[in-house]
């Protein structure tokens, strides 16, 4: 397994590099550069004076070069300046990363702990009405758009009821857990509602195609109580292709929290990554989408090791 994972976060190393040139490339495309901004901005800069900038900066070399010097900086600890917040780049995102890190995770969290029991539950009494009826009600989740739920969400429990806050992180002046929390609950109902959807459905197939297996009717014959048949026999067994389906739903969660941090004005790195590409604050941006890269990666991999632990037939060792 160690061996397994060594190798595995090298591929992710190569993945990064080659994603790093990748989005520097199509940032470094983007029309208009700070120092064309800062001209726009400033009358009294004349031609002279931005090709001088963008010598001293070297934006007047070509785009493979800037990117060797960049990555040069970044492999000693230096990931640029955000021109927008006067700052080092990793000290503007780490509480941003922190922010996101935990939205992502609750939100994880709720849909799971929504998909599990209620796919199970529907996958053990199918083509009924309540059946049909989570299908439903999954369907539409998957269906209905991030930002229009999020408008709705906003409408109901911050304009007509006034239950919830509408957006923002916590109230002006007061810092504690609870207020926090309060402010948390519609960014979480937002992301959770289509990831619970998605889930929900896979956890009904798979738990269905498992349920159908020679040894479920093997235990059932052996007069197994139908509980220990379905935790004990099935549930495993049924978690592998929905935890392959969770680690590929992550890079859609992320771009779901963009969404829904720029809904609520939460102080997230996908709002970040936004307002910086907006802003044309490159080097911001690119170490946001960078580090969005390593948590995807970092997802699949997670996903890999939980396979050897739902499935003890699957084996990473090598060949003796």
């Amino acid at each position: 397994m160690k061996r397994y994972v060594a190798g595995r976060l090298l591929e992710s190393l190569v993945v990064l590099a080659l994603m790093s040139y990748l989005i520097y490339g199509l940032i470094g495309l983007m029309p208009g550069d700070p120092i064309d901004i800062m001209v726009q901005a400033d009358p009294d800069l004349t031609p002279a004076d931005a090709a001088r900038l963008k010598a001293l900066y070297g934006l007047d070399k070509p785009l493979h070069e800037r990117y060797l010097n960049w990555l040069s900086a970044a492999l000693g600890g230096d990931f640029g300046y955000s021109r927008v917040h006067n700052a080092p780049a990793l000290d503007v995102l780490g509480p941003r990363l922190v922010n996101t890190l935990v939205l992502m995770g609750l939100s994880f969290v709720v849909s799971l702990a929504i998909a599990l029991p209620i796919g199970i539950y529907s996958a053990l009494r199918p083509y009924g009405a309540r059946d049909y009826a989570i299908n439903f009600a999954a369907l539409a989740g998957i269906s209905v758009p991030v930002f229009w739920l999020a408008l709705m969400l906003i409408y109901l429990f911050a304009v007509a009821w006034g239950v919830l806050p509408a957006g923002g992180m916590q109230t002006i002046g007061v810092d504690s857990l609870a207020d926090k929390a309060l402010y948390l609950v519609l960014p979480v109902l937002t992301l959770s509602a289509a990831s619970a959807g998605g889930f929900t459905r896979f956890v009904r197939a798979s738990t269905m195609e498992t349920m159908r297996q020679d040894y479920i009717r093997t235990a059932r014959a052996k007069g197994l109580p139908e509980r220990r048949v379905v935790l004990k026999h099935a549930l495993r067994n049924a978690l592998i292709p929905v935890v392959t389906i969770v680690a590929l739903s992550f890079g859609s969660l992320f771009s779901g929290a963009l969404i829904t941090e720029t809904m609520f004005s939460y102080r997230g790195m996908g709002k970040l990554i936004y307002d910086s590409i907006m802003g044309n604050d490159y080097n911001l941006a690119l170490v946001g989408l960078l580090f969005a890269t390593v948590l995807t990666l970092l997802a699949n991999l997670a996903a890999d090791v939980c396979y050897a632990w739902l499935d003890p037939r699957i084996s990473y060792q090598g060949p003796a």
